[in-house]
């Protein structure tokens, strides 16, 4: 079943000045739920700008993206059969939909420092009102399962890069999200850390969720569970794999 339609998407800055500047071009592709694709290319190929589309983080300058197979909302009453244009959604819609559906995997993690693990975990899920208690005991459940419950007071400035990866992660999946959105997740990792990684996303993939990587290491695009891997350079996909 397809997730991610996309139709002629390409993404625009500085629009109407002299150094306007295309970083997704013409992008026409469409991705399954339930599968993980990487994107891969240099700096400035464009990986990260799609990612941002595709995590309603932003909206095409021209082109078509349908989503499909997301969780009903007040958006609608339910999800249309067709799936939904998010092409043109005001920002409101959007950050529903995103609250709703998508977890988000930042390159720096992201975590607000001088508060806990378990704080930091439990922040997306205070505008979906989800009350605090059924909240904290999805965050220390998550917590526990990754291995990182006994930080769960700890400030996160005390944490190692590793565990600060792997709260990030916690963070990401405490909406129980359909797609989880990825952004070099392993740049500042070693070796050992980023295959660790992998075996955690294998994980969401055997939970039936859609994993959307942007990432230019070898060991996130090469291993064995990834299912697509697109190249991407100038802003346009030059080259697709289908590892599956």
């Amino acid at each position: 079943m397809i997730m991610f339609e996309l139709v002629n998407v390409s993404k625009s800055f500085a629009i109407h000045k002299s150094n306007r500047f295309t970083a997704v071009s013409d992008v026409t592709l469409n991705l399954r739920q339930g599968e993980i694709t990487v994107l891969k290319g240099p700096s400035g190929s464009g990986k990260t700008t799609l990612l941002s589309l595709l995590g309603c983080m932003a909206r095409p300058t021209s082109g078509r993206i349908r989503l499909h197979g997301i969780k009903d909302s007040v958006i609608f009453d339910a999800v249309p059969q067709g799936g939904i244009d998010i092409s043109s959604l005001p920002d409101r819609f959007l950050t529903q939909l995103r609250r709703l559906n998508f977890g988000f995997i930042f390159q720096q993690f992201n975590l607000v420092r001088g508060i806990s693990v378990l704080e930091n975990v439990m922040l997306p899920a205070a505008p979906t009102g989800v009350s605090g208690n059924a909240c904290k005991m999805r965050a220390l459940e998550l917590l526990e399962t990754f291995n990182i419950a006994r930080h769960a007071s700890s400030r996160v400035e005390w944490l190692s890069g590793g565990e600060l990866q792997r709260v990030a992660i916690v963070r990401s999946l405490i909406n129980d999200p359909c797609v989880i959105v990825a952004d070099e997740p392993t740049a500042h990792l070693d070796s050992t850390l980023s295959e660790d990684f992998m075996d955690i996303v294998a994980t969401f993939k055997e939970a039936g969720k859609t994993v959307v990587i942007a990432s230019h290491d070898p060991i996130v695009y090469g291993a064995d569970v990834v299912d697509t891997v697109l190249e991407m350079r100038d802003g346009r996909i030059v080259g697709a794999e289908w590892v599956q």
